[in-house]
């Protein structure tokens, strides 16, 4: 079955879903393969960056669309809320980062690694 012409350029123009998707696999990938604690939150904040290019790329309007300004004879607008919701995001993500790594310093102090596997295998231990 071959696909029209029409319909392979038009998958190809949507390349920022394409983006969206190889990051969301790859940073999913990476918090559940690796038994670093490290590389899972490298992961999560890969995953989470291809949330935040979803929802930026959704907001803007092709074509004459502008900043939500009222001015005479403009009717179409570019949306700010995806923006703003986003810049609300990186600040919890920013947090939940930190958060992550401060929480990853004190199991390393307390079990001597951050591997998962060693962690848990200490932690059964009597």
């Amino acid at each position: 079955m071959t696909m029209p012409l029409g319909q392979f350029e038009s998958v190809l123009g949507l390349y920022n879903y394409w983006v969206v998707i190889f990051l969301m696999m790859t940073g999913f990938y990476v918090v559940m393969a690796r038994p670093n604690l490290i590389q899972k939150v490298v992961g999560l904040n890969i995953f989470q960056i291809s949330v935040f290019l979803l929802y930026l790329t959704m907001g803007k309007v092709r074509g004459a669309a502008t900043a939500p300004i009222l001015l005479p004879g403009r009717t179409e607008y570019s949306n700010p809320l995806p923006s703003v919701l986003m810049l609300t995001a990186i600040v919890v993500g920013v947090a939940t980062t930190s958060l992550a790594l401060a929480l990853i310093v004190r199991i390393r102090e307390t079990y001597g690694t951050i591997e998962d596997d060693e962690i848990v295998a200490k932690d059964k231990q009597p």
